[in-house]
C-alpha cells in the first residue's frame, strides 16, 4: 500500500518520458462537458502520467462524445476516464454525453429515445440507467481493465458497466460540481497513483485517506470527503 498523505509525483513534473512497452495500451479520456467546465491543465498531468504508465490517450470532449462512441468503441480501450455530469428530467437522472441533438441519432435510436434511454430536452444528449442496463450486455467490455467515471451520481451506473465484465469501476457517490478544479485536482491524484502501479484500491483509498482526519476551522463547516469508491477488482493495475 503507498504512503498516505504523501501526494503521488506525476509524470509531467520531471518530463518522464512514456514507458517503452512492446504493445502500447489505449486509454481514453472523454469530457462531455469540457466547453463549459475545462478540464485544462490537468488534461496534460492526467495524460503525461497514462503516457508514462506507457498508453497511447485519445481525448475526445463535448460533441466529439458521441452514442455511437459510446457502444461501439469502449471496449476498444484499456482505461477509460468519462468526466461528465448529471440532469434530470420527469424524475429520471441523465448523463451528459456530449453530442447535440440531431436528427440522424434520433433516427438511429429512436426506440432509446421513445423508452427514455436517451434524452435530448437539454440540447445535448443523456442517457440513464436503461441505456447501459439494455445495451451493454455481459461480456461487451470485456477487454476494458477500469472506467473511472467522474460525475454526480455515478456509482448507479458503474454497476452496469461492470456486469458488462470490465473489471473495475472507480465512481462518484452522491453530487459534485466540475467547476473550480477540486474534482479535477482528485481526479489527478487517483490517475497518479495508478499509473505509478498501485493497485485501485490502494489508490482510492490512498486519495480519499487524507480527507478522513481533517477537522473543520469553523464548527459549523463540515468535513469534505471525496467522493470516489471502486466497483469490481479492487487488484486491478495498469501498469
Amino acid at each position: 500500500m503507498p504512503v498516505v498523505g504523501v501526494a503521488p509525483v506525476s509524470a509531467l513534473t520531471f518530463g518522464l518520458p512514456p514507458v517503452l512497452a512492446q504493445s502500447q495500451h489505449k486509454a481514453a479520456i472523454l469530457s462531455s462537458l469540457e466547453a463549459m467546465a475545462p478540464l485544462g491543465y490537468y488534461r496534460k498531468i492526467i495524460t503525461a502520467d497514462l503516457n508514462h504508465a506507457g498508453y497511447q490517450v485519445t481525448f475526445l470532449n463535448d460533441s466529439a462524445v458521441t452514442i455511437d462512441f459510446l457502444l461501439t468503441q469502449l471496449n476498444n480501450y484499456d482505461v477509460i476516464l468519462w468526466r461528465t455530469n448529471t440532469y434530470n428530467y420527469q424524475h429520471t437522472t441523465y448523463w451528459y454525453v456530449g453530442e447535440q441533438v440531431n436528427g440522424a441519432t434520433q433516427q438511429k435510436y429512436a426506440s432509446d429515445f421513445a423508452h427514455g434511454w436517451i434524452n435530448g430536452n437539454a440540447g445535448t444528449l443523456g442517457v440513464d440507467l436503461g441505456f447501459f442496463t439494455n445495451h451493454f450486455s455481459s461480456g461487451s467490455l470485456s477487454n476494458v481493465k477500469l472506467i473511472l467515471l467522474i460525475s454526480s451520481n455515478s456509482n448507479a451506473i458503474g454497476q452496469a458497466l461492470i456486469s458488462a465484465k470490465a473489471r473495475a469501476v472507480v465512481a462518484c457517490n452522491g453530487a459534485l460540481s466540475l467547476q473550480f478544479g477540486l474534482i479535477d485536482d482528485l481526479t489527478g491524484q487517483l490517475v497518479s497513483y495508478l499509473a505509478n502501479g498501485n493497485d485501485v484500491l490502494d489508490s482510492v483509498y490512498s486519495t480519499v485517506s487524507p480527507y478522513s482526519n481533517m477537522q473543520p476551522r469553523d464548527p459549523l463547516d463540515t468535513v469534505y470527503t471525496p467522493p470516489f469508491w471502486f466497483l469490481g477488482d479492487g487488484t486491478v493495475t495498469i501498469t
